[in-house]
């Protein structure tokens, strides 16, 4: 007996944005549309009715923006949610996943049908977080944050040949995760930070600037052959894989075109494990599937250090818990202690220790 489809909440301002994700839906027998809505109060007093398995959600729309229904839908009605937003609104799309989002991608025209409902269909199965709501202020609006400026650490001399580096796996939640580990990682990180998160096409680069908006650490998208430098962080493109090659320096790959999931986790780690050896540190945050689990291992074989998120503060345990069962991870951790815990390993610049930014 087949179960159920999959029942969608549509919410868009545009009669034709509408028309064209529900005729996208309804070409998908996994899932069916159970009810649209123009505007995010609307869209609340829907969710509320007919208690959707997952919602699509325009950002800028009347009465109620995108923001402001995310947050009352993860209070009142706690609802897995996907925005569905321009790759120009990018930084806002990631500080709305913050506010309680599942995941973010781009609206999708006549060809993107598949990959859209096969989006869908995969978040559907994500258990829903009632207390998200509690954590947007981790994220803030795009343009709004209130973090320290991300200038700190912009000068460092290229990492030394023997220092250490992080490497930070993350998918499903991991927006959410980052925006409260990395501002907690302090300006004069005696360590470079390189993260592949699962994103959709476009939208690294404004999860770049969202997230250097919030940081005391610089955040840059990585850059072919640029060499690391410490106290900073380098965040990896969707439309290559990023690598570390001997002499410590970036090499964007091209992607596999069978990878679900991209850019690759366990590309990234597995590099950084054969390239820093015992110094190097993996950690592996919230997410669904197993990219990264291999690589997690690779970094223990090679006598460097592994961390995961525990269950209890991940969105998805999936790639963590994956990570987990290979043995190679060393530290399970909630994510409030990670950053403290990668600040103990790595340690800070002396200037910065005694409170002052020269």
């Amino acid at each position: 007996m087949n179960a159920a489809p999959v029942r969608v909440l549509v919410v868009d301002d545009s009669d034709t944005a509408r028309g064209l994700i529900c005729a996208l839906i309804a070409q998908d027998p996994r899932l069916t549309v159970c009810g649209e809505a123009a505007d995010g109060r609307a869209a609340v007093a829907q969710a509320q009715r007919l208690l959707p398995a997952i919602i699509t959600m325009d950002l800028r729309m009347p009465v109620l923006d995108g923001y402001g229904a995310i947050a009352e839908i993860m209070d009142r009605c706690a609802t897995r949610i996907l925005v569905v937003s321009d790759c120009a609104d990018a930084a806002h799309a990631m500080a709305a996943v913050a506010g309680g989002a599942l995941d973010a991608t781009f609206k999708p025209g006549l060809d993107d049908g598949r990959a859209f409902t096969d989006r869908l269909w995969l978040l559907s199965g994500v258990p829903v977080i009632r207390h998200l709501r509690a954590r947007a202020d981790t994220g803030g609006r795009a343009g709004h944050a209130t973090g320290p400026a991300p200038a700190a650490g912009a000068n460092h001399a290229p990492a030394q040949a023997g220092g250490a580096v992080i490497a930070i796996a993350s998918s499903t939640g991991g927006p959410q995760a980052l925006a409260r580990l990395l501002p907690a990682l302090p300006a004069g990180l005696n360590a470079p930070v390189l993260i592949a998160q699962h994103i959709s096409d476009g939208f690294a680069a404004g999860m770049a600037q969202w997230l250097a908006a919030l940081c005391p650490l610089p955040v840059t998208l990585a850059r072919e052959g640029e060499l690391l430098r410490p106290g900073h962080i380098y965040l990896a493109d969707s439309a290559t894989d990023l690598t570390l090659v001997p002499g410590r320096s970036l090499q964007l790959c091209p992607r596999a075109s069978s990878e679900i999931y991209r850019p690759s986790c366990d590309r990234l780690l597995c590099s950084v494990a054969a390239v820093v050896g015992r110094r190097s540190i993996g950690v592996i945050l919230t997410g669904m599937g197993r990219d990264g689990a291999r690589g997690i291992a690779a970094i223990a074989a090679a006598g460097g250090t592994t961390v995961a998120q525990d269950e209890g503060t991940s969105v998805v345990f999936g790639m963590n818990r994956e990570a987990i069962a290979t043995g190679g991870v060393q530290r399970v951790l909630p994510l409030e202690a990670i950053a403290a815990e990668l600040v103990r390993l790595v340690g800070c610049a002396p200037a910065f220790v005694r409170g002052r930014s020269a």
